[in-house]
């Protein structure tokens, strides 16, 4: 397992650059980056500001939906058509879409029920850099995984947060039937490209162990050749409100109601077990819910349609709040590349119960009670513990927040990843010098 480690020297500071390592142009680039679309959004946001905040230089490259980033961070927008946000797909092709291979390939992807998004865009992305690549000295992807990567002129580091063949597989296998498998299958094409593109990347990272581990099952990349760097949590933001009292019966939860694989009819099952003894517990929720979705009937079926409690639509302020309110936080993911919400909940000094699906147990580490995915028995049990057992809730709330300075700074983040790049620079540097030298003394040799 190869773990780029720097040490954490607290928070930083206004060019506040490793002496050895000079100050680089960087672009962070995602297909579509606005916080509220998933983490990745989240995490390019705070990983510009966080290596901005270092002395460098950073770009960021998004596709539409586009990221909230400081002023001081320039957004470079390739537009895309942007359908799953087109009140009418169908029609959003015009005449001067013809021209553009990008533009058809998306149009079509979605009309056939394939996400071409990230081929798309990577196309884009080459086109631009074509015109602009002198202006940087390294590009971060962040999980585009485009094919575009292997060919560009630049050195390429890219972020793999986990291999969604596990939504994939987790998605299929609560498919209603046959239609609906290969509709599931067709959606996730996509990762025929990234697979091959992860084998071949020069230079890829993750955030976890588990997601390393994974990367190598399913996309054949061997561990070893994947570095590994935590994501991180602004400790500062995320943070105890010594002011705001905790509720004493109340369960936050962030999980999704339309994905299988975030856990959420596992939590409904050990909610409903926890109401015949507590049964004034609350449950919170932070989302929306399909009211055609399977979860929608099960929560009529178990009578909870009047106790759960769904909010969503919350700024970054409110979710800090809702975090310090909630008694517990709980996530039942039955796999999580990483799981921000954990280490965002242990940062604000709120006592968690999470499975170990994917990195959730490495992402607790000592700090949070852990249970088996899927067994909502055992999560509720955990609950009760943390309920009923003032002094453990306690302890798991201030080992929460230590864990979360100590292991999850973005400080030390951006600086494993200033330090990544160099070394990635370094080394296309030296294949390129190689390279010439041979075809140098290939040409001697014939003269000869």
């Amino acid at each position: 397992m190869d773990i780029l480690n720097v040490p954490n020297q607290g928070q930083a500071s206004q060019h506040n650059i490793t002496p050895t390592l000079k100050p680089l142009r960087i672009a962070l680039v995602g297909y579509r980056s606005a916080p509220h679309v998933g983490g990745q959004g989240i995490y390019i946001r705070h990983l510009a500001t966080a290596l901005k905040a270092l002395g460098h230089n950073v770009s960021v490259i998004s596709g539409p939906p586009y990221p909230a980033l400081p002023s001081s961070i320039p957004l470079i927008t390739l537009p895309s058509l942007n359908l799953y946000e087109h009140h009418n797909p169908l029609i959003a092709l015009r005449p001067k879409h013809f021209k553009h291979v990008s533009d058809l390939y998306e149009w079509w992807g979605k009309m056939t029920g394939h996400f071409a998004e990230p081929y798309s865009f990577g196309r884009r992305l080459a086109q631009y850099l074509k015109v602009h690549g002198q202006d940087y000295d390294i590009i971060h992807d962040n999980q585009t995984l485009c094919y575009s990567l292997l060919n560009l002129p630049l050195p390429v580091v890219a972020t793999v947060h986990h291999p969604i063949t596990r939504d994939r597989d987790h998605a299929i296998e609560t498919a209603k039937n046959w239609w609906h498998r290969w509709g599931t299958k067709r959606w996730y094409s996509f990762l025929d490209m990234q697979q091959k593109v992860t084998q071949q990347l020069p230079c890829a990272v993750t955030v976890s162990s588990s997601s390393q581990h994974d990367i190598e099952t399913c996309f054949g990349r061997p561990s070893h050749q994947t570095h590994v760097i935590f994501n991180g949590i602004d400790t500062a933001f995320f943070a105890p409100q010594q002011y705001r009292a905790k509720r004493e019966q109340e369960l936050l939860a962030t999980c999704s109601s339309d994905q299988p694989v975030k856990g959420f009819s596992v939590l409904l099952d050990a909610y409903a077990q926890l109401l015949k003894s507590k049964p004034t517990l609350l449950l919170k929720v932070i989302g929306k819910l399909n009211p055609k979705g399977a979860n929608a009937k099960k929560l009529k079926a178990l009578g909870l349609e009047n106790k759960v409690q769904f909010v969503s639509g919350l700024s970054d302020k409110d979710m800090v709040i809702a975090y310090n309110k909630a008694t517990v936080f709980v996530c039942p993911s039955l796999y999580e590349g990483f799981g921000l919400p954990v280490a965002e909940a242990m940062s604000c000094a709120t006592a968690v119960v999470t499975s170990d699906g994917g990195a959730l147990a490495e992402v607790a580490g000592d700090a949070a009670l852990v249970v088996p995915a899927g067994n909502s028995h055992a999560l509720a049990h955990a609950i009760t513990q943390v309920l009923d057992d003032q002094p453990l809730r306690h302890a798991l709330e201030q080992k929460g927040r230590a864990r979360a300075v100590d292991t999850f700074c973005w400080h030390s983040v951006a600086q494993q990843y200033a330090a990544l790049y160099h070394q990635a620079i370094a080394t296309q540097t030296a294949t390129l010098t190689a390279a010439t030298q041979l075809a140098t003394s290939s040409t001697q040799t014939e003269q000869h």
